[in-house]
């Protein structure tokens, strides 16, 4: 039976292909095919006319191959879709030691990989679908993340003018709906005179309805607290229509991006609860209901990674190496060669773990082993976070062969 390795270089709006047979027979030289309907149809039928069995391998950049894997998958084609670091890696016996870059060049080397690996290939499927999906949530995630705080420092440095210090009243986390306690005392107490100009026990009324209004506890005490603290204070704009105007906006762009952000955050939560291995990822420590999501995002099906070590190097925590000879340096920084997405949500999981110093968790007792023994702060969380990964991938990989196939 033939095989018919069909490479696909990907790229915004158009792709590359190349089909070989084993022995180097070249069925189709690298031909382009731009992402439309019409073009990817035709594509599809070339590659159920070929003789014999055909698996296709393109590279999974960006979110460019997601619409072109989606029909072919959906056409019955065998498709897989590999980490570019792994086809770059690469070595084939054509291209060993002159190195060409180009579409042609890179279709027929995914082809040549994918004779190589055949009987190894992972076929793109609906979880894949799903992890896809799951990581341009969470880049959507950050990207708001980003801007809330900026629409939040930029708030706060106008309330500097007007209310100096009104954001440190409450600590109270944000709702599911993204509202927080401080941002809605400030825009119905956005100026200090807001306060100032009633008595104290018209304010402690005044405030005591508002908390009722909005659903927040009531203490007198605060409330007391927050009109002394008022009487103190010096305001730099005055308390008129332009600046409430003014106040008024921020809050709005604020609000705005903080809802988006719990709507992601509850969206990645249900669809990361679609993934199998959800419930073993949500039992480790450090892990909830946002840093989890984020983890599966980056981190994406564990069955693709050979070995530990391959996951710890991927997210670019494992150490690097310099030894030459009789030379070997034993401290080394890590590689930082993989995603900076998964590192920095990872460092998160490492400090939730050092506030909340679970006593039962390895992973919390390795970090603060490395801290009493004096290593910096960096040397000990990302040693944390290439412990954490090797945990993961073992008790990951352990559920998963314990579900049912």
């Amino acid at each position: 039976m033939n095989m018919n390795a069909v490479g696909i270089d990907v790229s915004k709006r158009k792709s590359m292909v190349a089909i070989l047979r084993p022995g180097g027979e070249v069925v189709a030289k690298p031909f382009e095919v731009p992402h439309l309907s019409g073009d990817i149809q035709s594509l599809i039928h070339q590659i159920q006319s070929l003789d014999g069995e055909s698996r296709i391998v393109m590279e999974c950049t960006g979110h460019y191959y997601e619409s072109i894997a989606h029909e072919l998958t959906s056409a019955g084609l065998f498709v897989s879709a590999v980490n570019p670091q792994i086809i770059r890696n690469y070595q084939d016996e054509d291209n060993s030691l002159r190195k060409v870059k180009s579409d042609k060049a890179d279709s027929l080397k995914i082809a040549r990989y994918t004779l190589d690996r055949w009987a190894k290939l992972k076929q793109y499927g609906l979880m894949d679908e799903l992890r896809s999906q799951l990581k341009t949530m969470n880049r959507q995630f950050s990207f708001y993340m980003k801007h809330k705080t900026a629409m939040k420092n930029n708030l706060i440095g106008l309330l500097d003018q007007t209310y100096p210090g009104v954001n440190t009243y409450f600590d109270s986390p944000a709702r599911g709906d993204g509202s927080q306690k401080w941002v809605d005392f400030a825009t119905t107490y956005w100026h200090v005179d807001c306060v100032c100009k009633m008595s104290e026990g018209t304010f402690i009324e005044h405030y005591q309805k508002w908390c009722s209004r909005k659903k927040y506890n009531f203490s007198k005490a605060k409330a007391e607290e927050i009109y002394e603290t008022a009487k103190g204070l010096v305001s730099v704009l005055p308390k008129d229509d332009f600046t409430k105007r003014i106040i008024k906006q921020a809050v709005e762009q604020l609000n705005t991006a903080s809802q988006t952000v719990e709507q992601l955050r509850s969206l990645m939560d249900e669809t990361a609860a679609r993934l199998p291995e959800y419930p073993a990822v949500m039992a480790m420590k450090g892990v909830g209901t946002s840093l989890g999501p984020q983890l599966m995002a980056e981190i994406g099906d564990v069955a693709r990674f050979t070995h530990r070590n391959a996951i710890t190097a991927f997210a670019g925590v494992d150490p690097g190496v310099n030894d030459s000879g009789d030379y070997s340096q034993k401290s080394v920084h890590a590689s930082k060669h993989g995603s900076p997405t998964l590192r920095k949500t990872l460092f998160q999981v490492m400090d939730v773990l050092i506030k909340t110093k679970p006593q039962d968790d390895p992973v919390y007792l390795f970090m603060d082993k490395k801290r009493a023994q004096g290593k910096p702060y960096y040397v000990y969380m990302t040693a944390g976070a290439n412990k954490f990964l090797r945990i993961y991938y073992g008790r990951v990989k352990e559920y998963l062969a314990s579900l049912p196939q």
